[in-house]
Formats: structure tokens, sequence, C-alpha cells
């Protein structure tokens, strides 16, 4: 029997917009799982204490490992976004020379260049966000003037920002699968999740994608 029949359910006509909740779940283990804990050092001869308490040093170093992965991702990402607010920097000094761009464009690439990225995973995705925002205020006076395709060096600065942009998809991709194993492995019963849960671990916010992209993915383009 399938808990989700595709046959027999009602379906959603409206369709169901998938988005990422950002909330980060605490692991907890249950009163089982903590017997389960003790139980092992009442094993003749304590070998099987000594063999739980090896595994648990396993699971900590790998948790460990997979945090300076974590962080690794994430770092590549941050440099791309550093890259890529330096191209907007640019783009928009390029354009100021020939069209008279927004002022608070430049104000709002300034503030970026000197942030330096904080830590969190809410944070980056904000931070992420407001660079996509600022890029898309930027393409947007470059699609308004047609005549500045024909300007090389707005038309390189342009061509590397939208390249970096690639490359941040692609790092957020590496970032989000390395999240998905960790949020996956710190509930593996017994003992990852009860290494996580005396570590006091919880889950990670998977990199999404800002509220205008999704709006403009479901715009008609043909």
């Amino acid at each position: 029997m399938n808990e989700l029949d595709e046959m027999t359910a009602v379906p959603l006509d409206s369709g169901n917009d998938a988005r990422v909740i950002a909330k980060q779940l605490p692991v907890t283990v249950g009163v089982g799982s903590k017997i389960f804990d003790v139980i092992w050092w009442f094993l003749p001869p304590l070998l099987g204490g000594i063999i739980w308490t090896i595994m648990k040093v396993k699971a900590k170093n790998y948790f460990q490992q997979l945090q300076q992965k974590i962080q690794h991702d994430a770092s590549q990402i941050d440099n791309y976004l550093e890259q890529r607010v330096q191209i907007l920097k640019n783009c928009a000094r390029l354009l100021d020379k020939a069209i008279d761009l927004d002022k608070e464009t430049f104000t709002k690439i300034a503030a970026y260049r000197s942030r330096t990225t904080a830590d969190g995973d809410g944070a980056r995705i904000d931070y992420a966000s407001s660079v996509d925002a600022l890029a898309r205020s930027v393409n947007i006076a470059f699609e308004n003037y047609p005549e500045l395709r024909a300007h090389r060096e707005i038309a390189d600065a342009m061509q590397q920002n939208n390249y970096l942009q690639r490359e941040i998809t692609a790092a957020r991709e590496v970032y989000n699968d390395t999240v998905n194993t960790w949020n996956r492995e710190i509930f593996a019963w017994p003992t990852k999740q009860i290494v996580a849960a005396k570590a006091g671990y919880t889950t990670r916010i998977p990199f999404i994608a800002d509220k205008e992209t999704r709006e403009a993915a479901r715009g008609t383009f043909f």
C-alpha cells in the first residue's frame, strides 16, 4: 500500500509551490536511546562499552569533518559573491559614464563591498539575495539602453556577471548537497543520532532562491 497514491488521491488543481522552510530542527533522543547508550557498559566483560565508545568517537569525528566541508562549500559561495559585487561595481561605473544611473545603486554596492559576509545559514542567504537584487537593478539599466551592448567594456562586464552567477548557482548546489548529507546523517540512529543529540546539533538550512527569482520563474517567456 502506498501512502501517497496518485491513482485514488484527490489532486490539487491549483498546484503546490514547494518552498524551503527556514527552520533548524534540533536532534533529540528518547529514553530508549539513553538506556541504549548506557547499557553497553553492563555487557561483560566491558568490551561492549569500549566498542560503543569507539563508535561514538568515530561519529563525532565524522561530524566535525562534515562541518569543515560545509564551511569550505560556504566559503566558495562567499568568494564568488565577493567577486560578483566587484564586477557589479565595475558595471555600475561603466553604465554611469553612459547614462544617469540611479545613485542608490552605488550606495548599495559600496555597502556590500565593505561588508564581511556574516556567519550562519540565514545571514549568508540574505546576503546572496541582496546581491541578486542589486544585479537585477544593474541588468535592468543595461537592458533599457540596447545601444550600450555595443560598448565592449560594458558588454564584457555584464558577461562576467552572468558567468559568476552561474558559478554561484553551481556552488550552491554543492553546498546544498553537503547540507543534505548533514541533515540526513544527524538523524541516523543509533550512533550518529545519539552523538548529535549530545552535541546539540541541529539541521542546516539549504540555499534557496529569493522571492523575486521564484516569481520571475513563473512568468511567461514565449
